[in-house]
């Protein structure tokens, strides 16, 4: 309907245009919304208002024009005029109960539309560094991520789902020496573990695995270790300078070769084990790119900046200034000692992304990245972008409670909630769509003994039960051994005047527009919200009225509604990765 009200207001515009009431040459983007109060019609339009000022004359005056050329069409049964220039439209009934034949005839495909054809998109979320297991808190931004990416897919746009594994650099450099160090406590060595060490139960996974395939090949004395390493910081040092050290020596002991034996069992163990836990949590990537697969073209992006005139010595560093393009300080993308940064890599990413042709880059980012966003625009605009093809979703934290207690996570320390675990405890559905079921701007409070009840209390469970309170009502039909005819309930839907009947209609109708926002707003949020609502509305007509009623007609016609609100139901499930159960 939706569309149809914005292809006659096209039309009557450009009659407008063409009798001279309204100048040629504009194209004003207009917007077209459901009411929110019924006595202002179905929908409304802000058209008028904004042709006033072009058109030089009063918002009502153009209202009145517009609805004087509208073309005559059979869902429109009125147009009036609200407010300071509101165009008010009213549906035809036969309209409203149009949208339950268009549910059951598209199927899994009603809601879904091309209008974002033609676009492509990278969303780029996870990512996490990997140097253990993923945690609850890369959760939500996996949940997010997919659904994004589903619901973008939704609207028509070509989507790459993309995970960056940052394999390189320093943090990959401390867990391969933190494999190596408790593999050489396994060969039976005894010293102090590093204080800056990962100390998680999977680096001593890592490390048998090590020791079983390779034996005492890796083994050092630990005095050969530590001799000559500056102290720990429980003994007064730098735990940072000390940790490097023992990087240093274990090259130094193990050689290239060695080192990247240990370097590559710990990332590929860990990122085997995170790929796995992904797919059970119904997260899919399309592309896994390497942190290290940009390393060689870090130089020729630093060169591009260099003749650009974006660079500058300092100190025996090379600074980008990102300053001049927003950032709050400048940074260094080459150190004294010639090694490229983090940010190097980041901008010689940024540069890759753009070659391979997307239109825009939906970075999932937590809120801790706030301050790296603005950079990242710089480096974009610098390298000779529009910074438009970058958006950011910064996620807030996923906070764990358990009988109303927090729980603390660390990751180097090892003391964390899996995502496996969490599955383990209130199941994918709950997990997934707990993670959704906020803005991505709030803080959301992760109940699990609320998220693993079975209560209307429990969101999902409430919206899944629905799903399953259908499937009843059909099973129970059929053991009566009640007929249902769906084209002779589709002719007799005009029987469906009960106001909680219109409330469905109403929110069915509503589907395919909350989709398109929800997409281009980036805010899967709206789509549990729009289950939650969809759920109650068939609650409460459950409880108000009989569906398998005597009546042939009537118990056609209200087949086809739940039908409908089944349909949509797994649509919108499917969105956020959530099973439709048919019993519960």
């Amino acid at each position: 309907m939706k569309a149809i009200i914005e292809n006659l207001l096209a039309a009557s515009l450009a009659t407008l245009q063409d009798n001279g009431v309204v100048p040629a040459d504009i194209q004003p983007k207009f917007g077209v919304s459901r009411t929110r109060d019924p006595s202002h019609g179905d929908f409304a339009s802000n058209l008028a208002m904004m042709l006033a000022k072009p058109a030089k004359a009063a918002p009502r005056d153009i209202a009145q024009a517009l609805i004087d050329a509208l073309p005559q069409h059979d869902s429109i049964r009125d147009v009036q005029i609200a407010g300071p220039g509101f165009i008010n439209f009213y549906q035809a009934d036969d309209a409203a109960y149009q949208v339950v034949a268009n549910v059951l005839e598209q199927g899994e495909a009603f809601g879904t539309s091309n209008a974002g054809a033609g676009q492509r998109w990278q969303v780029e979320f996870v990512s996490a560094n990997p140097t253990g297991p993923l945690h609850v808190g890369h959760g939500r931004g996996a949940a997010l991520g997919a659904t994004m990416a589903n619901m973008l897919k939704a609207v028509g746009i070509d989507v790459q789902r993309e995970y960056y594994v940052n394999d390189a650099g320093r943090q990959m450099n401390i867990l391969a020496v933190s494999v190596w160090l408790r593999y050489l406590e396994r060969c039976g060595e005894t010293f102090d573990f590093p204080s800056n060490g990962y100390k998680g139960h999977y680096i001593l996974d890592i490390a048998n695995s090590l020791f079983d395939v390779h034996g005492n090949a890796f083994q050092h004395a630990a005095s050969d270790v530590f001799k000559g390493i500056s102290a720990d910081e429980p003994a007064g040092g730098d735990k940072e300078k000390h940790i490097d050290d023992l990087i240093s020596k274990m090259r130094s002991l193990l050689g290239d070769n060695g080192f990247l034996l240990v370097f590559d069992r710990g990332l590929n163990d860990i990122l085997d084990d995170i790929k796995a836990d992904l797919a059970e949590f119904g997260v899919e990537f399309d592309v896994w790119f390497s942190e290290l697969s940009v390393q060689d073209t870090i130089p020729d992006v630093i060169a591009k900046l260099d003749r650009a005139g974006h660079l500058y010595k300092k100190d025996g560093a090379t600074w980008f200034r990102t300053s001049a393009f927003g950032d709050e300080k400048d940074r260094v993308v080459v150190r004294e000692n010639g090694q490229s940064t983090y940010f190097a890599s980041d901008i010689a990413y940024i540069n890759n992304k753009i070659e391979r042709g997307f239109d825009k880059v939906l970075y999932v980012f937590g809120a801790d990245h706030h301050g790296y966003t603005d950079r990242l625009f710089a480096a974009c605009e610098a390298l000779g972008h529009s910074r438009d093809k970058l958006q950011f979703l910064l996620i807030q934290f996923a906070i764990l409670y358990k009988g109303g207690e927090r729980l603390q996570m660390s990751t180097r320390s090892g003391s964390f909630v899996t995502i496996r675990e969490l599955r383990e405890e209130v199941g994918k559905d709950a997990a997934r769509y707990f993670y959704v079921m906020r803005k991505y701007q709030q803080h959301l409070d992760f109940d699990l003994d609320l998220a693993a009840s079975q209560s209307n209390e429990n969101p999902v469970y409430y919206v899944q039960y629905a799903h399953a309170r259908i499937c009843s009502v059909l099973r129970k039909c059929e053991q009566l051994g009640l007929s249902f005819d769906q084209s002779g309930g589709i002719a007799a839907l005009n029987l469906l005047d009960q106001p909680e009947e219109a409330e469905l209609l109403t929110l069915l109708s509503t589907y395919p527009e909350l989709l398109e926002r929800a997409a281009f707003a980036h805010e899967p949020h709206q789509i549990t919200g729009y289950l939650r609502d969809l759920a109650n509305g068939l609650h409460t007509y459950y409880n108000a009225h009989k569906t398998l009623v005597e009546n042939d007609d009537l118990r056609h016609a209200r087949l086809c509604l739940l039908l409908a609100v089944k349909q949509v139901l797994v649509n919108g499930l499917t969105l956020i990765d959530v099973s439709a159960p048919e019993v519960m």
